[in-house]
Parts: C-alpha cells; sequence; structure tokens
C-alpha cells in the first residue's frame, strides 16, 4: 500500500504523526507538505496529494486541515478520489465498509493525536464489504465519467 499524506499548519503536528505510524508499520508513504507548522492553505497541499491519488500513484490518501472538511472538500474535486471527513470509529468502518474511501480526511483541531492514529489505525485495516455496495461505488465512477467528459 502507498500512502500520500498533506496538511496545513492546522494539521501539521497529526499529520507527522501519522507519517510515523506508516514509517513503523513499514508502509511506503509520501508527504507533499506542508513542510513545517507556518500558515499555509490546505488547498494547495491536499490538492497535490489528492491529483497523485487520482492519477494512481498511491492506494489511499490521508490529508489533515484543522476539522478534515476543507480537505475532504478539495480531495473529492479530484477523479477517483472518495474523500470522507471522519471524527469516530463508526464513520471511518463506514467509510471503507460501505464507500470504498481511498482517502481519509482529519481534523488537527478536532482531536488528539492519540484519537487520530487510532482512526488511522482502523482505516487501514478496514476492507471493503463490496456486495450492493460495489454496484453504488460504480454509479460514482459512472457519475464522474459523465462529469469529467470534455
Amino acid at each position: 500500500m502507498r500512502v500520500a499524506l498533506a496538511s496545513d499548519h492546522a494539521g501539521f503536528d497529526l499529520k507527522q504523526a501519522v507519517m510515523a505510524e506508516l514509517a513503523g508499520r513499514g508502509i511506503e508513504h509520501r508527504d507533499f507538505g506542508v513542510p513545517v507548522s507556518e500558515r499555509a492553505d490546505y488547498i494547495d497541499y491536499g490538492a497535490a496529494a489528492a491529483a497523485a491519488l487520482s492519477r494512481g500513484e498511491f492506494d489511499r490518501a490521508i490529508l489533515v486541515c484543522g476539522t478534515g472538511l476543507g480537505m475532504a472538500i478539495v480531495a473529492n474535486k479530484f477523479k477517483g478520489v472518495r474523500a470522507t471527513s471522519c471524527w469516530d470509529e463508526y464513520t471511518v468502518e463506514m467509510s471503507r465498509k460501505h464507500n470504498d474511501a481511498n482517502c481519509l480526511t482529519l481534523g488537527g483541531r478536532t482531536m488528539s493525536v492519540e484519537r487520530g492514529l487510532a482512526l488511522v489505525a482502523l482505516w487501514l485495516a478496514t476492507p471493503f464489504e463490496g456486495g450492493r455496495h460495489a454496484a453504488r461505488v460504480q454509479k460514482i465512477r459512472d457519475l464522474e465519467e459523465r462529469q469529467f467528459r470534455p
């Protein structure tokens, strides 16, 4: 598994902890920034990571801003990206089981680093259920195809 990471200043500490966790698990990853905790626009860094995910360079992405909401909005502008902002175990599990979310967004100001790491671990471990949900995910792909035609 290859994971793209990005944050703004508000998500910097959590992103750094996620990077260390991924490295400890031997999961290949790339940090698309922000490189320091100085003020930055989440849009620039989230878009870079989401674009790489969209191009197929990564299997998943984890993006962190103050709430996770802005990063989700940005990431979902890219074809093939299914970004969900999650805040508890239930939303994390459902994002993977039912939506096959390939991009997790978290809030660096809405949860502790420990909580964020626990959610990341669950998200990475939860498989997509397929079945009736696969047809729904395919409908999303079909919608994207219609929307992204020149």
